[in-house]
């Protein structure tokens, strides 16, 4: 009997620690833990992007090998919302924190493979093209 209530404590925390690893982050956790951060994103193993996180909820993004662009975030339904220069469209994103890091799912897109963070720094953008050393 008591084989079997360990076995059940130990399953009950396991469960409760899944939930608690897949709960979406609000705006004021993603904005304690990313401000000041530049994060690289990987999706299905390969670098996607990065991102630098600055105060006052801007940031600035590029694509691996691409020019960075200049944008702001803010909450929407709970989900994180980005929208950069040149692109008035908002690119909405979930956010999760597991113990690797941060873990990004595009908002109405449940195909599409989500971001994982792979590094992190303190340091600025590594930005590509005209904006070099500005």
């Amino acid at each position: 009997m008591r084989r079997l209530s360990l076995m059940l404590c130990l399953l009950s925390s396991s469960v409760s620690s899944s939930a608690f690893a897949e709960q979406q982050m609000t705006a004021a956790e993603f904005e304690a833990y990313a401000t000041g951060k530049t994060l690289t994103y990987a999706r299905d193993g390969a670098i996607w992007g990065i991102e630098q996180y600055l105060p006052g909820r801007r940031v600035v993004w590029a694509f691996t090998a691409d020019e960075c662009r200049d944008g702001t975030w803010y909450e929407d339904e709970g989900a994180i919302c980005f929208v950069y220069e040149n692109d008035s469209q908002p690119q909405c994103w979930n956010f999760y924190r597991q113990a690797a890091g941060l873990v990004a799912r595009f908002v109405g897109d449940v195909e599409s493979l989500p971001l994982n963070e792979v590094e992190q720094s303190s340091g600025p953008m590594p930005c590509a093209g005209p904006a070099v050393g500005v």
